[in-house]
């Protein structure tokens, strides 16, 4: 299988890999692995008219079947203008006919270029009006429109024999079914969606199925409503021949069971062949729960609608889903939370939607099938590491390919988060941190910074190099150590070289060294990083035998260079580390006087002889004069001023 698994999917055409909707195989990156795709819907000079007012609520009543994606309907926007408004400008793909659009309930003139539609309103700033499109058509395909053609597909299921008609507009798509605003910071507070559709077929959408009313003409209307906040690409529509089976879970800080609503094709083999696992989506959202906070839509659901799609697409509250695997189930549940309830407030920081939900299936993993979260950490470390460069935050927040690529986006942005979980170094701060930024932006958009921003001021940790290196920066280290004991104390070197080093050349993150001793159990000690070459003396190890493994348990995406025990390492310390300091005067005879400026930081003075011998260690934390005169005379000393271990300066006197 794949270590890229696939959970936000779009078609190109789906037929092009029906065969395979069963297999995590198809994806965003590969609709778009060709060419380089640009929003040709609108100019940032008609994005920022769209910004003069503000969406409040959706209302979409769409007549629909499962054998096309023809549809007639209307939407109505409601919405407050931002400053006076004398015209609201919205999107819609030009093969729709427009059959009338009313503004509180007046009909209106209105212009149309292209996708570009703008009506006649006169409101002030601050006052309300709705707008009411009557509209009809087909949408665009990927011929015709090659710079989406997503929004909405029909397609057959070739393993189970299923004819569906779906939506899926992430990122720039849902124009092409609806009449919206496409802005990522413009949540609506809620919606309605009303699907009307052949009695034979079900139609499921977000929130909560209010009403199902048989229309006595050979078609059904359903009636769903969604109370929370909800960005344009979350709001969905899907129509097949469906039978519904239904689940709960009780996850805590819950008031009651949350249901789980599944939409499953109505032939008879598909329920029992999946039953299993759709019941562990309940597991799964009582996982998160714990780890993240409350499931964000407890009070209306969970669910499911299947499509013939190799993988799914994180719809808020009923996610559309090709097969259910545990993988892809619980990376589309966790967007619920990330992408869902915070959604990436720009298409360049889809990190916090994609990595955070491609790690939610480490956490399952790890939490639920122990053992098997070790070899996914590890085929997530080496798809990143297939090539030299990339980061995870999008320079090119047009780039379709780009946003969804899998090896930046989803693999190396979980790979950064089980870094970040490293870095802050304990799990119940860095789990109620994310629960508290759960809280802090909820119902609303966030930006990458935003969140280190946030884990900074919680954790009161600098995450300002971290970000740098692995968020903006490119590439990863390879890390290679030379060691040497002398006495019972460790003597290491740890070096790097980067991947990318024109743009990231140092990672300035810990990492942890795993060594044997005779005669006692391993031990793994963290290393600090400043630089591309660090040293560390480190006292009263033991008898170290070996130097196993850098990074044994995987935290950091890296390779591993040499590892050497280099019997001559010691004498190989005889260069001042920093020309700031002074220890003086050499040769010397009682007394030592060591000069430390005020801007480095020491805490102890370990002091060597010739052979390699520990004979003296002492606290200090700035300039001092120290007593030296036991030390035999006529010998070579090595001063060693370290920082938590980490060598700050050496010197070579005589007494």
């Amino acid at each position: 299988m794949k270590n890229f698994l696939l959970y936000l999917l779009v078609a190109l055409t789906f037929s092009s890999f029906a065969q395979d909707e069963n297999h995590l195989n198809c994806s965003k990156r590969d609709r778009f692995s060709n060419h380089q795709l640009k929003s040709a819907s609108l100019s940032v000079a008609q994005i920022a008219e769209t910004e003069r007012y503000n969406v409040h609520f959706y209302a979409l009543d769409v007549k629909m079947n499962n054998i096309s994606t023809t549809l007639q309907g209307t939407v109505e926007i409601h919405a407050t203008a931002n400053e006076f408004l004398d015209s609201a400008l919205f999107e819609l793909f030009q093969s729709f006919t427009i059959n009338q659009i009313t503004v509180n309930g007046i009909p209106s003139n209105y212009s149309r270029v292209l996708s570009a539609i703008k009506v006649k309103v006169s409101a002030s700033a601050g006052s309300s009006f709705v707008l009411k499109i009557d509209y009809a058509g087909t949408p665009p395909t990927a011929q015709t429109n090659p710079l989406g053609g997503s929004g909405m597909t029909n397609d057959f299921s070739p393993s189970w024999g299923n004819q569906v008609t779906w939506s899926l507009s992430e990122p720039f798509s849902a124009y092409e079914w609806w009449p919206c605003k496409q802005s990522l910071t413009d949540k609506a507070d809620s919606c309605s969606v009303k699907i009307t559709v052949p009695d034979s077929c079900k139609a499921g959408s977000n929130g909560r199925l209010e009403q199902v009313v048989p229309l006595g003409n050979g078609t059904t209307r359903y009636e769903w409503r969604h109370r929370h906040p909800i960005d344009y690409y979350l709001i969905s529509v899907a129509v097949a021949k469906y039978v519904e089976y239904n689940v709960y879970a009780n996850p805590v800080g819950s008031a009651g069971p949350v249901l789980i609503q599944n939409f499953i094709y109505d032939n008879p083999q598909t329920l029992p062949f999946f039953q299993a696992d759709i019941d562990e989506t309940a597991a799964f959202l009582e996982l998160y729960a714990t780890l993240f906070g409350p499931y964000p839509f407890q009070d209306e659901k969970y669910g499911h609608c299947m499509a013939p799609i190799s993988g799914g697409m994180e719809h808020q509250t009923m996610t559309t889903q090709g097969f259910f695997e545990k993988k892809l189930t619980t990376h589309e549940l966790c967007h619920q939370w990330w992408g869902d309830n915070v959604t990436c407030a720009s298409w360049a920081d889809i990190w916090l939607n994609e990595g955070f939900a491609s790690y939610g299936e480490y956490l399952m993993l790890e939490n639920l099938y122990p053992g098997q979260q070790v070899q996914h950490m590890t085929d997530v470390h080496t798809s990143v590491m297939g090539s030299p460069d990339g980061s995870v935050y999008v320079l090119d927040s047009l780039n379709e390919g780009r946003i969804f690529d899998g090896r930046l986006s989803y693999d190396k942005g979980s790979g950064i988060i089980h870094t970040l979980r490293y870095l802050i170094n304990d799990d119940g701060i860095f789990f109620h941190g994310l629960t508290e930024f759960q809280n802090a932006f909820k119902d609303t958009s966030a930006t990458g910074a935003q969140f280190r921003d946030f884990m900074a001021n919680y954790t009161g940790i600098d995450l300002s190099p971290f970000f740098n290196e692995w968020y903006y920066g490119e590439g990863f280290p390879t890390y290679s150590a030379r060691w040497n004991t002398v006495g019972t104390d460790l003597l290491l070197e740890l070096t790097h070289t980067a991947s990318m080093p024109s743009v990231t050349p140092t990672f300035t993150n810990p990492i942890d060294v795993r060594f044997t001793r005779l005669g006692q159990t391993d031990t793994t000690i963290r290393f600090s990083i400043s630089s591309n070459l660090d040293q560390f003396m480190v006292p009263n190890v033991g008898n170290v035998t070996n130097l196993t493994l850098i990074d044994p348990n995987n935290w950091v995406i890296n390779k591993i260079g040499t590892k050497v025990h280099d019997v001559n390492f010691f004498l190989g310390l005889d260069e001042s580390s920093d020309a700031t300091v002074s220890i003086h005067p050499n040769p010397f005879d009682a007394l030592v006087t060591v000069e430390i400026p005020s801007s480095l930081v020491v805490d102890k003075l370990l002091i060597y002889d010739a052979s390699g011998r520990k004979v003296g260690s002492k606290a200090i934390s700035g300039s001092a004069t120290i007593d030296v005169s036991q030390l035999p005379a006529n010998e070579t000393y090595l001063f060693v001023l370290t920082h938590q271990d980490r060598v700050v300066h050496t010197a070579k006197l005589v007494k």
